[in-house]
């Protein structure tokens, strides 16, 4: 679930600076809570990458603690990121990540380009043309840009009682919105990164995967991972403790713990030769 200020729309996510560049506060709980994505999502990804004989050369726009850089080093790949947070930077690097702090459409490649840029729930911060430009600028010929978000399928009955709870707690906001909606409530942000690509000029045909898989969630687990979401880690606690507590109450009355399915979308295009 995409949450902005209410002054803002999906189409409008890359203008909310002060909420884009707020990760970091908890960057340590963002790491330990927030979902991560299926291999088969990686696999694909650099299956259709033409690195020739080497290990592809990768971007991770926004690489925030590592969660979407991660699964390509492990299959080889040379990623560097590039986010504007110094916090999450400075976690990225524990890892062994080098890390570049710049908004992705200003930053300075110094001459490199790439095989692939890659971005996991991260690209609705990025101006979508002005990004995909940049993509391409960094990009080898026939080179693939690669955005990706983890869309949340609540189970029916809880979802019902989380935007209850929300709406309760923050009424007049928009965070009660979009929880049932699914993949329905991203639709907007996946057309805003397609048109995005094609408006930039610089890439042929865009193309949209999907992968479905799911995660187990234990009470404690989904409260520890809610106050990293955007939005909801700018709350103050008078606001957010006793929401919190109320979601607790309704993930106990279905038995402690709950199944989220995700379907993991890619947008994705291959620059112009």
């Amino acid at each position: 679930m995409v949450t902005l200020p209410e002054r803002f729309t999906a189409a409008d996510s890359h203008r909310a600076r002060d909420m884009a560049e707020s990760f970091g506060e908890h960057a340590a709980a963002y790491d330990r809570a927030r979902p991560h994505y299926p291999g088969e999502l990686v696999d694909r990804i650099l299956a259709e990458t033409r690195a020739g004989s080497r290990e592809p050369d990768v971007v991770d726009v926004g690489i925030g603690t590592g969660i979407s850089a991660l699964p390509f080093r492990q299959r080889g790949a040379h990623v560097i990121g590039v986010d504007v947070d110094d916090r999450m930077a400075e976690f990225a690097r524990s890892r062994g990540f080098e890390v570049e702090v710049a908004r992705f459409e200003e930053w300075d490649a110094a001459g490199r380009d790439f095989d692939l840029v890659i971005a996991g729930q991260t690209w609705h911060w990025i101006e979508p043309v002005a990004g995909a430009a940049k993509a391409a600028g960094i990009l080898r010929p026939r080179g693939r840009l690669a955005v990706f978000w983890n869309v949340m399928q609540f189970p029916p009955e809880l979802g019902a009682a989380f935007e209850a709870a929300l709406a309760r707690r923050l009424p007049g906001t928009p965070f009660a919105r979009g929880i049932s909606a699914g993949l329905n409530g991203y639709e907007s942000q996946l057309d805003k990164a397609s048109a995005g690509i094609r408006e930039s000029g610089a890439f042929g045909d865009v193309d949209r995967w999907r992968f479905d898989w799911r995660r187990e969630y234990s009470r404690d687990e989904w409260l520890d991972g809610l106050p990293t979401s955007g939005g909801f880690n700018r709350l103050p606690a008078d606001r957010l403790e006793p929401l919190l507590d109320e979601i607790g109450r309704a993930i106990d009355d279905v038995g402690g713990s709950f199944t989220m399915d995700y379907a993991a979308m890619v947008v994705t295009a291959l620059r112009n030769a």
